[in-house]
């Protein structure tokens, strides 16, 4: 009875058989948007499906005189970690793909710790591909993946964009994250490694009833019997994705007559194109510009969008004195609607060394002179330092800034000692010697606000 991990896929009905290269070379064109010699970095744990990966992968790039790097995050969640870590590098160095390690250290979370260790292999893999200068970064979700996703979010009550799934191209910071297997299932994945005649690990993660994910898969005849089954629901995501991306393009639209982006890392929004959009577009659009500007550690739910939207539009529930909100100070400003950064949620306070850089509170990239003479601490303004700075410059040198943009302002510091401010007359050249850069910081949010910089629906070619 075909289920979540078996039944018809798009190669045809019961097809168990190795993916071939023309097919993934099929799937890949499909994404697109690749240089004439591709350098990408493919995600391996060792299972059967990243494995499969590598495979296919090896022999495209091949092809196209361009260049492959593996990568294998050890969580450090189970004490054999490391020596699958190390197998699965052996195995790489077996097919001739060169290899990497990257491990998450520091204290772990006693609670929801896969979201936690999905976030930090995420943020791991687009570190290694930004250091690497990889633009493409290859995950080996596939079909089955994909239903269960659907399956997941259905039970949670997703709309449109849960039910779309994964997308098979998305944007993560300036790593272009692909997904070239959601069309093939996970047993011609399987196959295709028999036939590449080599081995795999079995995560037992996979079957722990601990994770929804695994009581799905314990569930697939069932659910395959009511119609539930991979195909199907690989059909709901890629509906829901075209719907998804109408969405976000006409979101973006609106974003583009709408919202102003400031290098101080703030952005306003001109009201009356958000009073005139329909609801769901106008919600978008303001969740957009809190992403950009809170991060995405505050995800905002729907109903407290919509509250500060009803707000924001009769000038009442705190919309004239501020609403807080996924992490941002929210509020009218002359004629225009504030999104700035809460000074409270801002506590990052780092050591950077002198030529060192950092990302700091999730929206600035900063880069500190190697003219310092000693390790200097970066940490928000607040109000006193405000004051401080200000109080040392010309009248006509301090910029009109409102107050929690003031107070959230990457500042440097040595002790208690005020060093400067990199983003308020930022320049790009060398200090008073000539001899160093000097410090700098850039607004570079993580969540963009416009369009996805790489496509994410094609019906045409069948892809979400």
């Amino acid at each position: 009875m075909p289920g979540l991990m078996g039944g018809d896929s798009e190669d045809g009905p019961g097809d168990g058989g190795p993916v071939s290269r023309e097919e993934f070379a099929h799937a890949l064109a499909a994404l697109g948007g690749f240089e004439p010699s591709p350098a990408v970095a493919v995600g391996v744990s060792g299972g059967g499906d990243s494995v499969a990966l590598v495979l296919l992968l090896r022999h495209w790039v091949a092809e196209r005189g361009g260049s492959l790097l593996a990568l294998t995050v050890d969580h450090g969640l189970r004490p054999e970690s490391a020596g699958e870590a190390a197998a699965v590098g052996r195995a790489m160095a077996r097919l001739g793909v060169p290899h990497r390690i990257l491990r998450w250290d520091g204290a772990k979370p006693s609670a929801g710790i896969q979201a936690a260790a999905r976030t930090a292999r995420h943020r791991l893999l687009g570190a290694a591909c930004a250091e690497a200068g990889i633009l493409h970064l290859a995950l080996a979700h596939h079909r089955d993946d994909q239903a269960e996703t659907v399956l997941l979010r259905l039970a949670r009550g997703s709309g449109i964009d849960g039910l779309a799934g994964m997308a098979p191209v998305r944007a993560d910071g300036a790593v272009r994250v692909i997904r070239p297997l959601l069309r093939f299932s996970h047993e011609r994945l399987l196959a295709t490694c028999r036939a590449g005649g080599v081995d795999w690990i079995e995560d037992p993660s996979n079957s722990n009833p601990r994770f929804a994910r695994a009581r799905l898969r314990a569930a697939r005849e069932t659910l395959g019997g009511e119609g539930l089954d991979a195909g199907r629901l690989g059909e709901v995501a890629r509906r829901a994705g075209r719907a998804r991306a109408a969405l976000e393009q006409a979101t973006a639209a609106l974003l583009a007559e709408a919202a102003t982006v400031h290098p101080e890392g703030w952005i306003t929004l001109a009201p009356a194109p958000l009073r005139a959009a329909p609801l769901e577009i106008a919600l978008r659009a303001l969740g957009a510009a809190l992403a950009a500007v809170g991060g995405p550690a505050y995800p905002v739910r729907d109903e407290a969008l919509e509250r500060l939207l009803d707000g924001l539009k009769d000038g009442q529930g705190g919309a004239k004195t501020g609403a807080t909100l996924g992490g941002c100070v929210v509020r009218m400003r002359r004629g225009a609607v504030m999104v700035a950064r809460e000074p409270v949620a801002v506590t990052e306070r780092p050591t950077v060394a002198p030529g060192g850089t950092i990302r700091w509170d999730g929206r600035f990239d900063l880069r500190v002179s190697p003219g310092h003479c000693r390790p200097v601490t970066v940490a928000a303004l607040g109000a006193e330092g405000w004051r401080e700075w200000a109080g040392r410059q010309a009248p006509k040198g301090v910029p009109d800034l409102p107050v929690p943009v003031r107070e959230t302002l990457p500042s440097l510091w040595s002790g208690t000692d005020l060093l400067g401010v990199p983003m308020i007359g930022m320049c790009y050249g060398f200090d008073a010697d000539g001899q160093h850069p000097v410090d700098r910081a850039r607004f570079c949010p993580l969540s963009s606000l416009g369009r996805p910089a790489f496509t994410v629906v094609s019906d045409r070619d069948g892809i979400i």
